[in-house]
C-alpha cells in the first residue's frame, strides 16, 4: 500500500508542475476578446486575428494566445494561416427563421404587428405576432421572417426546403433590414417551384442574392412575402449558401522612422531609417512610399532585438511613384515586394542607395491568421493574449481537423466566430518584462508544492523497504565433528 501511495505521489509530481505553468488564470494575460459564436452547437469555432489582438502578442510563435470558458480554463487552441480551416467550396448554415402571416390582399396594411425580443448582437430570442383582424388571422403563414445576425459573411443565396406536397409554384418579394422597423425592398425574387408530371420532378428552391449591395448581402434579417396567400406551404428550414471566398486581401501598418547613420556601408555613408513595429503581425510583404515624384532603390532588412544582427529580407528593389501632383494624370507606383515568408521581428530598417529627401513610410502588409478552438467547457468564451510568461498547452489540432474532414467529408470546416471588444485584463503588467512580487510569490509557492510532494514520496518511498534478517555466523568445525 505504502509502495501503490508512493507511485501516485510521484505520478502527481510529474503532472502538477507543467499544469501549473500552461494552465495561466486570465491574470496572466494583457486583454481578453469576448467572443459571439457564429451558430450554437459546433464542435470547433475559427476566430480571425485582427490588428488589437496582434499588437498584444508577445511570443514569436503567438502561443501567448489561448482561447478561455465563462470559468476562465483554457481549452484546446491553435494559430492556423488563414486559408488552412476552411473548406474548398462555399459551406451551407443553417439559419433561424419565424413564420410570418402574408399581407391581405388588395389591403396596403398588413394586417399584424411584429414583437421581437433580441440580444445586444441582434440575434432574435423570441418571436410574435400579434392579429389585429380576423382577415390576417386567417391567411396562411407563408412569409418568413430570417434572422441573419450571426451571420457576417456576405450571401450568395437562401436555399428553402419545405413539405412533400401536391404542386407548388410561388414567388417571393425579398426586403432585408437591420433594426426590423425600416425595411428596404431588395433587387432580387425568388420563386419556389416544386411540379411533377409523368414521373418527372421540377424543384427550385434557391433565391439569388450575389450581385447585391454590401449592406444588403450582409443585412441582419430578411423579410420573405409571397405575391399571393392562396397556396399554403409549410417550411421547415432554411439555408444560406456563403458567398465563394478568394484570397484573403492583406491588410497593411503604416510605420513611421527615424533616420540612423550607418558607418562602414559598402554603399557608403548614407542615412538609413529605422523603425519599430509593436506585435507580433505575420509580415509577408513590404513597401515605401515617400512624398511627390521620386524612385530609390531600397533594401530591408530586420532583427527582434537590439543585440541581433540585422537580416536581410528583401531587396536592393526600385520604389518609385511618378505622376503625382499633376492635373488630370494618374500616379504610376512600384508594386509591394514579397518577403518569402512570414517576419514577425520587431525592428525593421530601410538602406538606400543615394541620399533621400523627406522621410520615408514603410508599409509593411499582412494576411491576419485564425485562431481554432474546441468548443470545450462553458460558454461564453474569450480570446485571452499578451503575455511575457503564459503559455497555452500544446494540442493536436491539425491532426483533428484533418480527422473531422475524413470522417465528416471535405466540405467540414470549424463554424465560425467573432472578436467583440477589447478587455483589459492584467495589461501592461502582463507583458513587462519583470514580473511582480504577487507573480514571483505565486510561483515560489508552486516551487514549495513541488518540492514537498518530491519529499513525501521519497520519504514513502524508503519506508516501504523491508528490513532485511542478519546472517547466520557459520558453525566451528570441532562443533561439526562433536554433533
Amino acid at each position: 500500500m505504502k509502495r501503490f501511495a508512493c507511485e501516485r505521489l510521484l505520478e502527481l509530481l510529474v503532472l502538477f508542475v507543467p499544469l501549473a505553468v500552461l494552465a495561466a488564470p486570465r491574470e496572466e494575460y494583457a486583454q481578453q476578446w469576448p467572443l459571439t459564436l457564429g451558430r450554437d452547437g459546433a464542435d470547433a469555432y475559427r476566430v480571425t486575428l485582427d490588428e488589437s489582438v496582434y499588437r498584444q502578442l508577445r511570443d514569436p510563435a503567438l502561443a501567448d494566445a489561448v482561447v478561455l470558458d465563462r470559468n476562465g480554463v483554457a481549452v484546446p487552441t491553435d494559430v492556423f494561416a488563414p486559408e488552412e480551416p476552411l473548406a474548398k467550396s462555399a459551406p451551407r448554415v443553417a439559419l433561424p427563421w419565424f413564420a410570418l402571416p402574408a399581407t391581405p390582399a388588395g389591403s396596403t396594411a398588413q394586417g399584424w404587428e411584429l414583437v421581437s425580443q433580441a440580444d445586444a448582437d441582434g440575434r432574435l430570442r423570441r418571436v410574435e405576432v400579434r392579429t389585429s383582424d380576423a382577415a390576417a388571422a386567417a391567411l396562411p403563414r407563408n412569409a418568413l421572417l430570417v434572422d441573419l445576425s450571426r451571420v457576417h459573411e456576405a450571401l450568395s443565396a437562401l436555399e428553402l426546403q419545405w413539405q412533400p406536397l401536391e404542386s407548388l409554384d410561388l414567388g417571393y418579394r425579398v426586403e432585408a433590414s437591420d433594426d426590423l422597423e425600416h425595411w428596404q425592398v431588395l433587387a432580387t425574387r425568388g420563386r419556389m417551384v416544386d411540379l411533377q408530371r409523368e414521373g418527372r420532378r421540377l424543384l427550385h428552391r434557391r433565391i439569388e442574392l450575389y450581385g447585391l449591395l454590401p449592406q444588403y448581402q450582409k443585412a441582419r434579417y430578411l423579410r420573405l412575402t409571397p405575391d399571393r396567400n392562396d397556396q399554403s406551404v409549410a417550411i421547415t428550414g432554411v439555408f444560406a449558401e456563403l458567398a465563394a471566398r478568394t484570397a484573403t486581401a492583406p491588410e497593411w501598418i503604416e510605420l513611421t522612422g527615424r533616420s540612423v547613420a550607418i558607418h562602414g556601408n559598402s554603399a557608403g555613408a548614407h542615412t538609413a531609417f529605422e523603425f519599430d513595429i509593436d506585435g507580433r503581425f505575420p509580415v509577408q510583404q513590404a513597401n515605401v512610399v515617400l512624398p511627390g515624384n521620386h524612385a530609390v532603390e531600397w533594401t530591408l532588412e530586420s532583427r527582434d532585438s537590439d543585440d541581433a544582427d540585422w537580416r536581410h529580407r528583401a531587396g536592393p528593389w526600385v520604389a518609385f511613384q511618378v505622376g503625382s501632383g499633376g492635373a488630370g494624370s494618374a500616379d504610376a507606383q512600384s508594386a509591394a515586394r514579397e518577403l518569402g515568408g512570414i517576419v514577425r521581428d520587431r525592428h525593421w530598417r530601410l538602406r538606400a542607395s543615394a541620399p533621400v529627401t523627406g522621410e520615408p513610410l514603410l508599409r509593411l502588409g499582412y494576411r491576419p491568421e485564425v485562431a481554432v478552438f474546441i468548443a470545450q467547457g462553458d460558454a461564453p468564451y474569450a480570446l485571452a493574449a499578451g503575455s511575457t510568461h503564459a503559455r497555452r498547452a500544446e494540442s493536436p489540432l491539425p491532426q483533428l481537423v484533418a480527422e473531422m474532414r475524413r470522417q465528416r467529408g471535405e466540405e467540414w470546416q470549424p463554424a465560425p466566430a467573432y472578436l467583440g471588444t477589447a478587455q483589459v485584463l492584467a495589461g501592461d503588467a502582463a507583458v513587462s518584462a519583470i514580473r511582480d512580487w504577487k507573480s514571483w510569490l505565486l510561483w515560489g509557492v508552486l516551487g514549495l508544492g513541488a518540492l514537498a510532494v518530491a519529499g513525501f514520496a521519497i520519504t514513502l518511498l524508503r519506508m516501504s523497504r523491508p528490513l532485511e534478517s542478519p546472517r547466520e555466523a557459520p558453525a566451528p568445525a570441532g562443533d561439526a565433528e562433536s554433533r
